[in-house]
């Protein structure tokens, strides 16, 4: 439950909801460790995601990427959910692993 709760918060709380539960669980469960440090490095890349996106608006094709970035967040994330409460570890295709 926990590791869905880490990929799921990423939809609301950005990369602060992974962060809190990776702090609050990486001891106990190494599962609920690796998802929630899966799911920050992609909250992460997706903040970078959107900094670029920011930069890009002064030429006009940055207002395309705020709601593609969006979307991919939605999607991935509740796909990550869906696998972590399966009990099978996801891995974001394009996330940076900044967190190790």
């Amino acid at each position: 439950m926990w590791g869905m709760l880490a990929h799921l918060s990423g939809i609301i709380f950005g990369f602060v909801g992974p962060l809190v539960i990776w702090l609050i669980q990486k001891e106990t469960m190494p599962f609920v460790n690796d998802q929630a440090k899966e799911a920050l490095n992609w909250q992460i890349t997706l903040v970078i995601g959107f900094v670029a996106a920011g930069v890009l608006s002064f030429v006009g094709i940055g207002f395309i990427l705020y709601p593609a970035l969006a979307i991919l967040n939605l999607v991935f994330c509740i796909m990550g959910g869906m696998k972590a409460n399966e009990g099978t570890a996801y891995r974001y295709p394009f996330s940076l692993k900044l967190v190790k």
